[in-house]
């Protein structure tokens, strides 16, 4: 067992961290870029008082 230290009390771990199986990640170029673009939105033209804004 592990002894811990947390503001100045000692105490011994009383469970193993869980183990989970390690997952291998893989980037796939093209489903980024179609999210990426599918979440753009489009441009919104806003008027306050006359005056024209972009967002």
């Amino acid at each position: 067992m592990t002894k811990l230290l947390y503001r100045g009390h000692a105490y011994t771990q009383s469970t193993a961290g869980n183990q989970k199986p390690l997952v291998q990640l893989t980037y796939r170029r093209h489903t980024y870029q179609t999210r990426q673009a599918e979440a753009h939105a489009p441009q919104v033209q806003l008027t306050y008082r006359g005056v024209r804004y972009s967002r």
